[in-house]
């Protein structure tokens, strides 16, 4: 069988656990070429994962070893639709695999929302992790209190974040702006809220314990949101929940010392009505709500009628994400995914879809690799029919990205001085890398010290 040639757009996880997978295929030799629209590849290792987590991002290597195999090219600074188009990529490619995660947030759409001081967790999470994106998103960290929906790793990690002391902040790999922000930050209330209850939440136990490890910060949470909770409910919930409320409970028996100057208080069955101010949030009116169980036999939360105001200047919505459309391509709006069928997309032409745009922003990123090996199983099955629609000479080599059409085009080999760069900078401050956070900084990084872009 000829060679096979695959473009992945994305270079997160789900794109390079689907790339290793392709090129581990024993009876044909697949090409693989990556499209990334930033500098640089790994997505949410590098932008998403809180800058305490330095094992998460680990997998990093793993994906290092993939982009040095022979049959593998990495292009970065490529935007879908702008640089290429998917009318190049079908042209030029036996299959196209789609890996671009889900990048916008879910409103709470409620009154008051446009107002300053009301950001998405996506905003936060990519201003400290210098996401190009972020940079200069508006955090206002001059308040003293904030409030987080969403019951989440996602809402865990941002109000980890704004309570950690700077002493731990510097030891990390966070955005040098977002570090000076947060050495002089101001705040010192974070409220997490949840619309269900704890049996429903979606954090993970270790986040849970991360809380209670915090340097001056005490961790509330209100003993009658755990009263209620019997045996019976925790092993119809499972292992996860049980340990989830093991590390609620342990925190809600400790008390406050003088030394925790910082509060975290977790509080469920609120859901947001209203965010009040003039220009800036200033309040949150919040719903009381009833947990039932519905047809489904799900639960869901139903509005008691009672209602309760907290004081705010910091809204942070951490109510999960959905995927953007690309360069004509099959869509669901309602679903916010590309939809497909076993990760063949539906209605498109030799197209595949993996990660959070295949299925919705669910599980962690080890998720991805069952999930690219299932997409990938996909095009296996599709190998033959697709070679023999467009067989290709054993000597073809795609172009659909040319140094001389895109001289600012990032391949390895710039990204690697990139990223040799950070870790110096970061090796000489005492931290594992200080990321360069802006697309200038990063090109001129990328093509510095003679590194030409020739292919």
């Amino acid at each position: 069988m000829p060679p096979f040639h695959v473009a992945i757009v994305g270079s997160g996880p789900a794109g390079f656990f689907s790339a290793a997978s392709l090129l581990k295929l024993k009876d044909v030799a697949v090409h693989v070429d990556m499209f990334e629209r930033l500098p640089t590849p790994w997505g949410l290792v590098r932008s998403g994962v809180a800058p305490d987590h330095p094992k998460i991002k680990m997998v990093s290597a793993v994906f290092a070893k993939t982009a040095d195999h022979e049959r593998f090219r990495f292009f970065g600074n490529v935007e879908l639709g702008k640089d290429v188009t998917r009318g190049t990529l079908l042209d030029q490619y036996d299959a196209v695999i789609y890996a671009v995660g889900a990048q916008e947030d879910r409103r709470l759409g409620i009154p008051g929302e446009e107002l300053a001081g009301s950001v998405a967790a996506t905003d936060v999470v990519g201003w400290y992790n210098g996401h190009p994106d972020f940079v200069s998103a508006p955090i206002d960290l001059s308040i003293e209190r904030a409030v987080i929906f969403g019951n989440g790793n996602v809402a865990l990690d941002v109000a980890r974040m704004l309570s950690m002391s700077p002493t731990d902040l510097r030891a990390t790999d966070i955005a040098d702006h977002a570090l000076a922000a947060l050495e002089s930050n101001n705040i010192r209330d974070v409220t997490v809220l949840g619309r269900r209850g704890p049996l429903q939440a979606t954090f993970t136990p270790a986040e849970l314990r991360e809380l209670g490890e915090l340097s001056g910060v005490y961790v509330d949470i209100d003993p009658a949101d755990l009263e209620d909770i019997t045996e019976d409910d925790l092993d119809a919930a499972g292992s996860i929940v049980r340990l989830n409320i093991e590390a609620l409970r342990d925190l809600a028996g400790r008390d406050r010392s003088s030394e925790q100057t910082k509060r975290i208080a977790l509080r469920f069955r609120r859901s947001p009505l209203e965010l009040r101010g003039d220009t800036h949030v200033q309040s949150v009116v919040l719903a009381r709500n009833e947990l039932r169980v519905d047809g489904t036999n799900g639960v869901k939360a139903v509005d008691s009628g009672e209602r309760d105001t907290v004081e705010a200047g910091l809204v942070i919505r951490a109510i999960g994400y959905r995927g953007s459309p690309l360069d004509n391509v099959p869509f669901d709006e309602q679903r916010g995914v590309i939809p497909n069928e076993d990760g063949r997309v539906i209605g498109g032409d030799r197209e595949y879809v993996v990660g959070w745009i295949k299925r919705g922003p669910s599980g962690i990123i080890g998720t991805n690799k069952k999930c690219a090996q299932d997409t990938v199983d996909t095009v296996v099955r599709d190998i033959a029919d697709l070679v023999e629609e467009s067989p290709r000479d054993p000597d073809y080599r795609p172009n659909a990205v040319s140094v001389s059409r895109h001289p600012q085009v990032v391949l390895a080999k710039h990204w690697n001085a990139i990223n040799e760069y950070e870790l110096e900078v970061g090796k000489r401050s005492g931290r594992p890398r200080v990321k360069l956070c802006t697309i200038p900084e990063l090109l001129e990084a990328a093509h510095a010290m003679g590194v030409s872009a020739q292919e």
